[in-house]
């Protein structure tokens, strides 16, 4: 079993074995679930953005409807690493898609409990004044 985190997501897959080490090859189902990412016949697409492949990068990124995701992610130029067993794996994502969110000085969206349990998600108070306060003890 294989922990593949990317984006706030953290799922446990199980990676085509007979592909060489060091490469995680999933399906296109557990490559969904796990990036976003969807294999079309166009390429590789999340959201609107798609990523055409000609066929030498093809070749090395998709065979049938198994990605390549370790190719993909080094192809799009987003950092990737992974344990040394290749046991865990880390898709990291683009600077600039890092930079231009904190450009829009826009929070992202999560949800936590209140001391009585009571869910909050910070996108209830769009167009609201907000004050967080953080704290860690590390």
């Amino acid at each position: 079993m294989t922990r593949v985190l990317s984006a706030g997501r953290s799922l446990d897959v199980e990676p085509d074995a007979s592909r060489p080490a060091g490469e995680l090859w999933l399906d296109a189902a557990a490559l969904e679930e796990a990036t976003g990412w969807h294999l079309r016949p166009e390429g590789l697409c999340e959201g609107p953005l798609c990523v055409p492949l000609p066929e030498g990068p093809r070749a090395a990124l998709v065979d049938g409807d198994t990605v390549n995701v370790s190719g993909l992610w080094q192809h799009l130029g987003r950092p990737i690493l992974h344990d040394a067993s290749a046991t865990t794996w880390m898709l990291g994502e683009a600077a600039e898609d890092r930079g231009s969110r904190l450009a829009s000085l826009e929070a992202p969206d999560f949800t936590l409990p209140d001391i009585e349990g009571k869910l909050h998600s910070l996108s209830d108070f769009r167009g609201k004044k907000v004050f967080l306060a953080t704290w860690a003890s590390w």
